[in-house]
């Protein structure tokens, strides 16, 4: 019987992300029908009560495993603004009040960084990935991308903070672009949660490797 792996998140855009990061990355594994989402396994939203990244990941990872049986892979991510020390951080996704309402977080930070010059608008993406088996491996790794904000949002791709972030990475016809306005291969790419994953694959094979055992 193939191995199933449970993405540990309710988020859609998170969740296409993952997917697609994920695609072809482990050997043997049918990616579109073998790894399935939280809801589609019956986990429950996980409250994120750790003050890191890392601990939330790992928190939701060690839930949804609990919860069903599967290796589950998490992630907890948000955007670090140098001016804001830090912020919003892990209270990216509910920085205007309510969770996930990216249009009122994005109207905040904007106001909040009105009259920050374009040389002080520097922020990052910062995304910790975690692994968590039933039989109790864990494991988490970190990635980050890094960029400035721009002044008003551009681009329809994405979501959460991507249509104000221009990440440095971008070259050539991309260079200057939100992470909103550039296809989803170049995204990814470089992106703080695929530099994660990819640090989290060898811990992913790991745990299948103990479960097939």
């Amino acid at each position: 019987m193939p191995a199933k792996i449970v993405l540990a998140t309710h988020n859609q855009g998170k969740l296409r992300e993952l997917r697609e990061l994920l695609r072809g990355q482990i050997e043997g594994l049918d990616v579109d029908t073998e790894v399935i989402d939280a809801g589609a396994a019956g986990a429950p939203d996980v409250a994120e009560t750790g003050v890191t990244f890392a601990e939330n990941s790992l928190l939701k990872a060690r839930a949804v495993a609990a919860a069903t049986g599967l290796i589950a892979v998490a992630d907890d991510s948000g955007l670090a603004v140098e001016v804001l020390g830090g912020a919003p951080g892990i209270f990216s996704a509910r920085w205007a009040g309510r969770h996930g309402d990216d249009a009122a977080n994005l109207k905040l930070l904007l106001a909040q960084l009105a009259d920050i010059a374009d040389e002080h608008r520097a922020a990052s993406f910062v995304c910790a990935a975690s692994v968590a088996s039933p039989s109790g491996f864990e494991a988490v790794e970190e990635g980050r991308m890094e960029g400035r904000l721009l002044k008003a949002p551009a681009g329809e791709g994405g979501f959460g903070y991507d249509p104000i972030m221009a990440p440095s990475a971008l070259e050539g016809p991309y260079a200057g672009l939100s992470a909103a306005q550039v296809p989803a291969e170049v995204k990814n790419a470089i992106s703080h949660r695929s530099a994660a994953l990819a640090a989290l694959l060898p811990h992913l094979r790991q745990a299948l490797a103990q479960q097939e055992g």
